[in-house]
């Protein structure tokens, strides 16, 4: 840790002024303080303090509520406290929280004496402000009675509520991204006179795209901290009005004064609800924004010292203008994190939790796939509430295994919510049978899923797809939820028919859609049921939608094919001669598994299974085998519930205690019939 800072333990008290901090004799002393010094005090968010001594000889820093609540740190909490110098400022501006008249020389005298920072928050008399620009640019400036200040339009009104106190360190699982931007950051804000040298130009902008929830706009408040420079906060849904002219006067004020301000970060959050691509769809305003934009973008030159940094999860939706060299110069993908990267993020957010000796972060990190940061902090929030319900003093909370292991049931992967997504709970101890099935789905699945660093040793080919065909009910579903469960891999669950759509294209972008969020969420299982509905014969179809639906999915299928991309898919169908004949090629659903119905040892299996979970008399499970006799597994389940029905029906009528019967379970099987004949098999058999 820094030499100069220290840490002491921040309490709150009502009768302390804003701004203030009295201190201990004994740490004043050990911080070489007097009073009326500085310090820095960094909670969640940093500000600075005017030291008094306190008359209380205890250990620790007072402060006003008002203080502690705006440090976003709660009572007896340890914080850094560091001295530092201010500087006499020339000039300060502060811009208002609303649009009135300010009496600029009462704010000054108010503000004289006071130490402030870029983006604190002031209150007072007048108003609330923050403080936007600071000359000279300094860590901690002083206001004098010489000071200039400046109210400027509360448009440009960006608090530590906004930018709240983010270092680089606490960005877990970004290094690579982190170290490219650093760089980017430098060049254009420090050293704009470096490219000029080798007659380049330094770079203006860098666009950031990702997934929601992975960190690119941590990352900007990260880095305008770590930098000292202006930072401008622009909310694309925010700058729109319905003003002629409005959202374009805004966004010059902004530049305007990033300009004025250099160094300078702007950062446009969501900056394809701004500069959406000026196509047929976009309206009047939206051309407007973006041309205003564009302008605004080429008279940002190399030497002016401000960075543009944009933000989106839809990098495609944006103006292609905006993603030429001298705009958006750099592109960098904010991925999902992997194993290593969870783990990162997984220390970053549980530092402040006490947590039990059983609890493995390692493992956790493991069994998240697909979790993106903002996912696994709400995973440590749900923990340590779960925590917190067993004891509400928290000082004496501690968070063990099973809170992290009840907050992954409840919270999923944010990005994967509008699929059938899950990690399913089923295991191979559920799937009665089969046993040469679940061998061959080990072999192609599970084992490569789980022992990958095996595979590449051997330099085996893993087969990416996993065709199961079979009678209908015969527990294909079942198997391919067993095998995700077992890989601890996500499981996608497409429905063929649900990606039929009446509009063109969209079938085809509703399966490049379910494939681009597999990888980016891999391990992945996508098990497409019922895969004959979108994937028959080309050439059978009049419209020739089945045909540009099974060519994207080749096309699909082929782009999973790489080592790197843990994705498998698994298909079921019952109808397998309709397939077409490329999608069973190698390297697409090259294994072909035969899912048969249960032999006679299989269904006294399967009965004694189901019936075990019913109060029950004593059952003949060989005789119900053998009665059952080209009955599937589903065929079976409906037997066993007919005869629970049966049992229920007879309590009802004899006013007795319902106990399933062998002889209502033989009422059920002369009732159902079975779903299976010779015909049938002979059809799979010959396939």
């Amino acid at each position: 840790m820094d030499s100069d800072l220290h840490i002491l333990t921040i309490y709150s008290t009502k009768r302390k002024t804003k701004g203030v901090a009295a201190l201990g004799s004994s740490d004043m002393k050990r911080l070489a303080l007097l009073p009326g010094d500085v310090v820095i005090v960094y909670g969640q968010r940093i500000f600075p303090f005017t030291v008094m001594e306190s008359r209380d000889k205890g250990v620790g820093m007072e402060v006003s509520e008002e203080d502690l609540k705006e440090l976003g740190v709660n009572q007896g909490e340890k914080v850094m406290v560091k001295k530092v110098e201010p500087r006499e400022l020339e000039s300060v501006s502060i811009s208002p929280s609303t649009q009135k008249q300010f009496d600029d020389r009462k704010i000054s005298l108010e503000l004289r004496g006071k130490p402030i920072m870029m983006r604190s928050n002031i209150n007072t008399k007048e108003g609330d402000f923050v403080v936007v620009s600071m000359s000279p640019k300094v860590e901690v400036g002083l206001i004098t009675g010489d000071t200039k200040v400046i109210v400027t339009s509360p448009t440009l009104r960006f608090t530590q509520k906004d930018i709240s106190f983010v270092t680089l360190d606490e960005v877990g699982g970004l290094s690579d991204q982190l170290s490219t931007l650093m760089e980017i950051a430098e060049i254009a804000l420090l050293k704009p006179e470096i490219p000029r040298l080798f007659g380049l130009r330094a770079p203006k902008g860098v666009l950031l795209y990702g997934p929601p929830g992975t960190g690119k706009t941590l990352i900007a408040k990260a880095l305008a901290n770590s930098m000292m420079s202006s930072f401008f906060y622009i909310s694309g849904p925010e700058i729109a009005s319905k003003y002629y002219g409005e959202s374009e006067k805004r966004l010059r004020e902004i530049f305007d004064q990033a300009l004025h301000d250099a160094p300078s970060i702007v950062f446009i959050d969501e900056v394809d609800a701004m500069a959406p691509s000026r196509d047929v769809t976009a309206s009047e305003a939206d051309r407007r924004i973006v041309a205003q934009l564009l302008t605004l973008m080429d008279g940002v030159n190399s030497r002016s010292g401000v960075l543009v940094i944009g933000a989106t999860n839809r990098p495609n939706a944006i103006d292609p203008a905006l993603r030429r060299p001298g705009r958006f110069d750099r592109e960098i993908e904010i991925p999902v994190p992997g194993n290593k990267e969870r783990l990162e993020i997984l220390k970053i957010h549980t530092k402040r939790l006490r947590l039990a000796e059983d609890v493995d972060l390692e493992k956790i990190a493991g069994i998240t796939h697909g979790y993106v940061g903002a996912d696994l902090e709400a995973v440590v929030r749900e923990a340590a509430l779960n925590a917190l319900k067993r004891e509400s003093d928290y000082e004496k909370v501690i968070v063990n295994e099973g809170d992290f292991m009840n907050a992954i049931k409840s919270v999923q992967p944010s990005a994967l919510r509008e699929f059938r997504l899950e990690i399913p709970n089923t295991t191979w101890e559920d799937v009665v049978g089969l046993e040469d099935v679940k061998l061959e789905l080990k072999e192609v699945v599970e084992w490569p899923l789980k022992n990958r660093d095996l595979y590449d040793y051997m330099k085996a080919e893993i087969p990416s797809g996993v065709l199961l065909y079979g009678p209908p009910g015969t527990g294909k579903t079942l198997l391919a939820r067993a095998v995700s469960h077992e890989s601890g891999a996500n499981f996608i669950a497409v429905n063929g028919p649900e990606l039929l759509n009446m509009w063109v294209g969209e079938s085809e972008r509703a399966i490049r859609e379910v494939f681009k969020k597999a990888r980016q969420y891999s391990p992945t299982v996508v098990f497409f049921d019922e895969i004959d509905s979108l994937a028959t014969a080309r050439g059978t179809d009049p419209n020739r939608v089945t045909e540009r639906m099974v060519s994207q999915l080749l096309t699909e299928m082929d782009g999973i094919s790489k080592r790197d991309e843990q994705v498998v898919v698994i298909a079921a169908t019952n109808r397998p001669d309709i397939l077409d004949l490329a999608l069973l090629r190698p390297g697409r659903l090259e294994k072909l598994i035969y899912v048969p119905p249960p032999d006679e040892e299989g269904r006294k299996k399967l009965f004694a299974y189901m019936v075990c979970k019913h109060v029950h008399d004593q059952i003949d499970y060989e005789r119900l085998a053998r009665l059952s006799s080209m009955y599937t597994p589903a065929d079976i389940r409906g037997v066993v519930n007919r005869g629970v029905l049966l049992a229920i029906r007879r309590s009802m009528m004899e006013g007795v205690k319902p106990v399933l019967t062998q002889e209502d379970l033989e009422k059920a099987l002369s009732a159902i019939k079975p779903s299976m004949n010779q015909q049938v098999l002979s059809y799979y058999s010959s396939f």
